[in-house]
């Protein structure tokens, strides 16, 4: 068969109902991958520039972050699980070559989207007074804590707005624009902060200053290539009723309900750990926060590839191609694993010098680097977790993973360092971790091998 090297044909394939080749497969994942993991190295790059920003104000600066930093997460968990559940979709509609109907989802989901942005912004303004006390935090650290809270959740709107453009041309396999202009909105995070928080002499206000405009230019820019230059989803001359439909409304609650819900509390067993982190003082604050963003380095290639992963087994299913999909979801899995390794191995080798970029307290350095060689050892399964979760979001399969996440988080993880904290400080925290995220990864295996995700393949057949 002749070599194919185009990825906008070969997505048609999907739609036509084509045979593949395994080269042209696996050129197809890494071709969809390849922007996403960029996209994600650069903002992990950018965000571990950030934090090294940060860092060098001292460690009660980097522990103001770090107390609230899990509960950012959550809020961008929920804009994530909001925007998934429409961009699920309008992927199906793409591979079953109905472009209308796709275009009809994605008018709803601007929307609700943005009205869920609102409740959930307005939610996390409201307690950002509070919020540094709740977890724990001391007086040194509370007011700076605050403030980075309130302002990163005035601009949770743009984060919201960014994502959900940013998912629907994912869903339509368009991953370079959205790969592109996030790397864009990390440089301009860089420089924004640098401006705020050196020039201006803002310290951690300027931080979330920074990141906020940041946001706001990326999520312009992203809608702009969605509703302006998008070939299938593009609104402009595309006439269109933005009523939002029952139907609509309900597949994406199905879909996007247990992803909030799961995120709801897969972050506040983030924020528990804090908690369980917080009484070990100022330097296991910093280090556990600094840590975790060494790590994300680690883990960015995955969520790239998972990406790549939910288009695919999406459009999959919409056009009806049941083995196709299958060998596409383990051949990804296979790839994050491989992928993941190695940046595990050199995670390991290179946690001191990572560390010392992000701090110049040799506690910090030193802390930091041990709790990274214990995470090293977890990084395949965390890869097989991150890519198979991909895969079953595609599929719309969303409930059942979700309630495995929050077992493992909270049965294993949390248990576990609660146990372990009181008399290994933050290195049994991190163990906890590490061993939780092994048992995650090797329960989601099984499901993708031997579990039900796949019933939605047989639906469609």
């Amino acid at each position: 068969m002749k070599k194919v090297r185009n990825s906008e044909l070969l997505l048609s394939y999907i739609r036509e109902g084509r045979t593949m080749s395994q080269r042209e497969k696996l050129w197809l994942i890494v071709s969809l991958s390849i922007p996403s993991i960029l996209a994600q190295i650069s903002a992990t790059v950018m965000f571990f520039i950030d934090a090294s920003m940060v860092g060098h104000l001292g460690a009660k600066a980097s522990a103001a972050i770090g107390l609230v930093e899990t509960t950012g997460w959550l809020m961008g968990g929920l804009a994530h699980a909001a925007s998934l559940g429409f961009s699920v979709q309008v992927a199906h509609f793409i591979g079953a070559n109905d472009f209308e109907a796709a275009r009809r989802v994605l008018r709803q989901s601007l929307i609700c989207c943005f009205i869920w942005a609102l409740i959930v912004s307005g939610t996390a303004l409201a307690i950002s007074g509070p919020l540094p006390y709740w977890l724990g935090g001391t007086e040194e650290i509370a007011h700076d804590a605050s403030i980075y809270f309130a302002i990163i959740s005035v601009c949770g709107i743009f984060f919201q707005m960014e994502g959900l453009a940013g998912s629907m041309l994912k869903s339509s396999g368009n991953m370079k624009i959205p790969s592109m202009l996030n790397i864009l909105m990390c440089v301009l995070d860089v420089c924004f902060n640098y401006l705020f928080i050196y020039i201006f002499d803002m310290g951690v206000k300027g931080a979330a200053i920074g990141t906020g405009l940041a946001e706001l230019v990326t999520a312009c820019l992203m809608l702009y290539f969605l509703l302006v230059r998008s070939k299938i989803l593009s609104l402009v001359g595309r006439p269109g009723s933005f009523r939002l439909k029952r139907d609509t409304i309900h597949t994406a609650v199905k879909i996007g309900a247990p992803m909030g819900l799961q995120h709801l509390l897969m972050g506040s067993a983030q924020i528990v750990s804090t908690l369980i982190v917080a009484p070990l003082g100022t330097i296991a604050i910093a280090a556990h926060s600094l840590g975790i963003t060494v790590e994300s380095l680690c883990y960015m290639p995955g969520y790239g590839i998972a990406e790549a992963a939910t288009t695919l087994v999406g459009q999959g299913i919409g056009a009806g191609q049941r083995m196709l999909t299958r060998s596409f979801a383990r051949m990804s899995v296979g790839l994050g694993i491989g992928v993941m390794t190695v940046m595990g191995v050199l995670m390991w080798t290179f946690a001191p010098e990572l560390m010392s970029i992000m701090s110049p307290v040799e506690e910090v350095i030193a802390l930091g680097t041990e709790v990274l060689r214990i995470e090293a050892w977890a990084e395949p399964m965390f890869a097989a977790a991150i890519v198979c979760n991909g895969v079953f979001i595609g599929a719309g399969d969303t409930i059942v993973p979700a309630v495995m996440s929050l077992f493992s988080m909270w049965a294993v993880r949390l248990t576990l360092a609660a146990s372990l904290a009181p008399k290994f400080g933050l290195r049994g925290v991190w163990t906890a971790m590490a061993i939780e995220l092994t048992f995650r990864g090797s329960i989601f295996l099984v499901r993708l091998f031997k579990g039900g995700w796949a019933e939605k393949l047989k639906l469609k057949n």
